[in-house]
């Protein structure tokens, strides 16, 4: 589904509410880990991204299995509630924004930049700390890593960092060159 304007600015206000819940109730990391957990449970499973998307999934349905899914990850309860609400309000199509401008909020009061990583599949540990080094000695500051997975790349990575965007996945390496010999044919 595309995202639109509207979309946006929906997620937007929903972050910056939880933000601010977070922030009052002194729960600002314990959130923010949870929602990364979210996160990397969205990414990694078709039948989540349907459920999140589908708007023919009742209020009730997606509101049980988010909590179901919220109670075994061990969330904490103001991010239940949170993802409880949205859920009722219709707007789980807008969770992953509303994670992602969570985060950005987060990265922005504590002076981080905020990089986007897309990998063609999970990063261990090591390679995740040797990412953010490099990209903490690239942009001269604290960086906040927020690393998706999309098989469809093959290999490599897709870094974005404010406007600047390095992509050295396979796939589009692949179309380059499929590009270059439709010109010499």
């Amino acid at each position: 589904m595309a995202s639109t304007a509207g979309d946006t600015g929906v997620a937007a206000r929903y972050a910056l509410a939880l933000f601010e819940l977070a922030d009052e109730q002194r729960k600002l990391d314990q959130v923010a880990g949870d929602l990364r957990n979210l996160e990397s449970m969205i990414a990694g499973n078709d039948d989540l991204q349907r459920l999140i998307r589908n708007p023919v999934v009742s209020r009730a349905e997606s509101g049980r299995a988010m909590a179901a899914l919220l109670e075994i990850a061990g969330a904490d309860q103001l991010t239940r509630n949170f993802i409880g609400l949205v859920a009722a309000n219709r707007r789980l199509f807008a969770l992953q924004a509303m994670i992602r401008g969570y985060l950005a909020e987060l990265a922005e009061r504590r002076g981080e930049i905020t990089a986007e990583v897309t990998s063609a599949q999970q990063l261990s540990p090591a390679q995740t700390e040797s990412l953010e080094a490099a990209l903490r000695t690239a942009v001269g500051g604290k960086v906040a890593l927020s690393v998706d997975v999309d098989p469809a790349l093959i290999g490599g990575l897709v870094v974005k960092v404010g406007s600047r965007m390095v992509d050295s996945s396979l796939k589009t390496q692949l179309q380059k060159m499929k590009l270059a010999m439709k010109g010499a044919a």
